[in-house]
């Protein structure tokens, strides 16, 4: 007894310490209240891995149906400040000189959307997710001119400066977001994590290790008519051309709404469970031709167990090498299958044996 009184409080202490050090090593989706109101976001990260991925609603566990997202397009397309639609003058240039010498094939200037705004709430009842989405016209060269964030102005500012607040990180105009897509986390039948690396030809992120599935919004193919594109079926065509995937043939779950603050690009998170295609099959249907072929230039398989992804993220080198959005995606995916005390305890223990 006289033991147990003796080292109870040092024991607690020991406990408590390491459960602080164990939580600080995995940051979710957490904000610090300021003098105001919400002051600052914190992006996704593991340890030494640092993303710009900003996890703005969803936490693996709880899945978003496809009745809880309405999706607004509205009226007028997105208009540059004059001096940014220069820049975009610019770029339209370059293209027309490049296809007129040959040098290499012109890029198309795809109808795109911006994102004006995204609003979430809970229903009163089960308190799920509710979000509305709004969407304007724009096109891929605007999208081009907008990403230049740190092209300085004429008055020696940049337009991250001059228009991004980064206590305010879901505050923006839509003219510097004018990129929605979705990103799928792909598991096999036999339980593996499907990880693609970009082309290094495509303008986005090339080179860098990233979801299994990742496909922009189109205007020209996802809104038939006046209609507004829905995420499910964006999800559906990135499956079916780029893994030559048909919709009977596996499950398809939104985790969450992701924005990457660098780049002010959005993403919708999915995940998707192959029925009964394993990843031996999955890779013979794939040397059989798949349709955009050309936006990976590899593709690998990881088992689908926390510990598993975990070092696989962490690799040095990969650690640097990682498309801003996938690592979040494949944490919730992992958290939706697993639980996320699991992986987080997975985790917490790779974390610490990089020390």
């Amino acid at each position: 007894m006289v033991l147990a009184i003796l080292f109870q409080q040092p024991l607690q202490d020991a406990w408590f310490r390491i459960r602080r050090r164990s939580a600080a090593v995995i940051r979710s989706l957490t904000f610090r209240e300021g003098d105001g109101p919400l002051s600052t976001w914190s992006t996704f990260s593991i340890g030494p891995l640092q993303t710009s991925a900003l996890v703005v609603e969803g936490d693996g566990e709880q899945a978003i149906a496809p009745e809880s997202v309405r999706v607004r397009v509205l009226e007028g397309e997105v208009v540059l400040p004059e001096e940014m639609a220069s820049w975009r003058a610019e770029i339209e240039a370059a293209e027309e000189q490049a296809e007129a010498s040959g040098t290499r094939v012109r890029i198309w200037n795809g109808p795109r959307y911006a994102v004006e705004g995204i609003e979430i709430s809970r229903t009163a009842l089960e308190e799920h997710a509710d979000v509305l989405l709004r969407l304007r016209p724009t096109d891929y060269f605007t999208f081009l001119a907008a990403q230049q964030l740190d092209r300085r102005l004429s008055d020696g500012t940049t337009p991250r400066r001059r228009y991004l607040d980064p206590d305010r990180p879901l505050e923006a105009p839509e003219f510097l977001q004018c990129s929605f897509g979705v990103n799928v986390a792909v598991v096999t039948a036999d339980h593996l994590l499907v990880v693609s690396r970009r082309s290094d030809h495509v303008r986005s992120g090339p080179g860098l290790w990233g979801s299994s599935v990742n496909e922009g919004l189109s205007r020209h193919i996802d809104s038939a008519g006046r209609t507004a594109p829905d995420l499910y079926d964006v999800a559906r065509r990135g499956m079916s051309e780029e893994l030559s995937l048909e919709r009977h043939e596996y499950t398809l779950t939104m985790l969450a709404f992701v924005l990457d603050v660098e780049r002010r690009q959005w993403s919708a998170h999915f995940t998707a469970h192959l029925t009964d295609l394993t990843g031996e099959a999955l890779r013979s249907r794939i040397s059989r031709g798949v349709a955009d072929r050309w936006e990976h230039q590899s593709i690998e398989y990881v088992a689908f167990r926390p510990a598993d992804v975990m070092r696989y993220l962490l690799r040095p080198d990969r650690l640097h090498r990682w498309a801003p959005v996938t690592p979040a995606l494949f944490h919730l995916a992992l958290v939706h299958t697993h639980g996320r005390s699991a992986v987080e305890r997975a985790e917490a223990q790779v974390v610490r044996r990089l020390r």
